[in-house]
């Protein structure tokens, strides 16, 4: 069965809100089987979630709605779907004296406005709100399942949870839908796809998708199988030629973020990392410390920006940057040694170079950026000339940097 999600809320047209909410119920309708193909915003316009309302009953089997089940003018989903079904509306008792209860335990005086959320479309179920005053709807329509839950994500993840997922479990017919998220780095997404496209177009099911994003490329395997062991097969057998075409570019087949893997890498092989940052600002230090335990294997960084600081924090010859240059390689390259020195680190990994948008020059443009990592064996540098906007820049010199250490890793 298909499925599509309605996110009613004209906060959610702002750069202010993001809808999350849908992001959960694909994750959990996923889980059940059932595919999503179509997500779409709309504002508390009337005319505009009738619109949205008469299509989606054209062509979806499950349609949940998340937002405007509120007691105010803008909140106009119940209403809506009332007129588009042709069911007037009913207030029930039960709803009213659970809204009135609320107030009193929380010893706030209820506003006649709050009993609008009592009126439920004639046909319809309503669903307990466990965290607030709206309560949830189900109507079956002409075959169709019809889904709204209140927006805020407190009371909507519980609500879909107890209510919905036993139901919906019940009459969606018997199948799982499986999916597998390879990643890879150090490859650009025209050469990744150039590679495995030959695998994976011969397939419809598992479906392939492959999304790039600064330094990171990823391919998502999605089949759909009677049960959750055959549909883990289908994905398996593609997922295996593309393992054996990308190699070690993949970093992971289960969604981890980069750094995740560098950190289990680390533990496993008994290593420790410091790093010296320029350019990425202690972007590599924060992504490491998101892991949890990263006490046990990174031991700290700088971020030596100005000159003074990359002698007194990394430990470089002060005079060094007046000979070379503070974007040079020598520069880079006596940061990873003298964070590791400091640090008494297996690696010292080293960022400087120029994120823009200002101080390029000839001979050293925007977005050179030099990576040094240094271990027992000695010290390398490398060059990278990256594009974009400053941000863009730090990001794939944060990324281009721990695939360096994972690979070296994995010698």
């Amino acid at each position: 069965m298909d499925a599509e999600i309605i996110a009613v809320g004209s906060e959610l047209l702002t750069p202010l809100r993001l809808d999350t909410n849908s992001l959960f119920l694909t994750e959990k309708l996923n889980s059940l089987g059932i595919e999503v193909r179509l997500k779409t915003i709309v504002g508390d316009d009337r005319r505009r979630l009738a619109e949205v309302l008469r299509a989606a009953l054209g062509r979806s089997a499950i349609i949940i709605v998340t937002g405007g089940l509120g007691p105010t003018e803008d909140d106009v989903t119940r209403e809506v779907f009332s007129e588009v079904l042709g069911r007037g509306l009913r207030e029930v008792e039960e709803i009213r004296r659970q809204i009135e209860q609320r107030f009193r335990q929380i010893g706030r005086k209820m506003a006649a406005i709050n009993l609008k959320q009592a009126q439920v479309p004639v046909g319809a179920e309503w669903l307990e709100n466990s965290r607030g005053t709206a309560p949830g709807l189900w109507i079956e329509h002409n075959g169709a399942q019809i889904i709204l839950l209140p927006g805020p994500p407190r009371e909507l993840k519980p609500m879909f949870e107890a209510r919905c997922v036993d139901r919906l479990t019940r009459i969606v017919p018997q199948g799982r839908l499986v999916t597998r998220v390879y990643k890879v780095a150090g490859l650009p997404e025209s050469e990744v796809d150039e590679r495995i496209a030959p695998l994976y177009k011969p397939y419809t099911n598992p479906v392939t998708t492959i999304l790039a994003s600064p330094g990171e490329i990823e391919i998502h395997l999605r089949a759909t199988a009677p049960n959750e062991e055959e549909a883990e097969k289908l994905v398996a057998e593609l997922g295996r030629k593309i393992e054996q075409e990308l190699g070690r570019s993949i970093f992971t087949s289960c969604g981890e973020t980069l750094e995740a893997v560098v950190g289990r890498l680390l533990r496993e092989k008994g290593k420790t990392l410091a790093v010296a940052e320029g350019s990425t600002g202690g972007r590599i230090a924060e992504r490491l410390t998101r892991q949890p335990g990263s006490s046990e294997y990174f031991l700290g960084g700088v971020v030596c920006y100005s000159h003074e600081s990359k002698a007194q924090l990394a430990g470089i010859s002060p005079d060094l940057i007046p000979s070379e240059g503070s974007v040079s390689q020598p520069v880079c390259r006596a940061l990873a040694e003298g964070i590791r020195r400091k640090t008494q680190a297996s690696l010292g990994l080293a960022v400087t170079g120029l994120s823009g948008p200002s101080g390029a020059t000839t001979e050293k443009p925007l977005g050179l950026i030099y990576i040094s990592l240094a271990g027992e064996e000695g010290s390398e540098v490398r060059e990278f000339r990256f594009t974009g906007e400053r941000e863009r820049i730090q990001e794939l010199a944060s990324q281009t940097s721990l695939n360096w250490v994972r690979k070296k890793l994995l010698q």
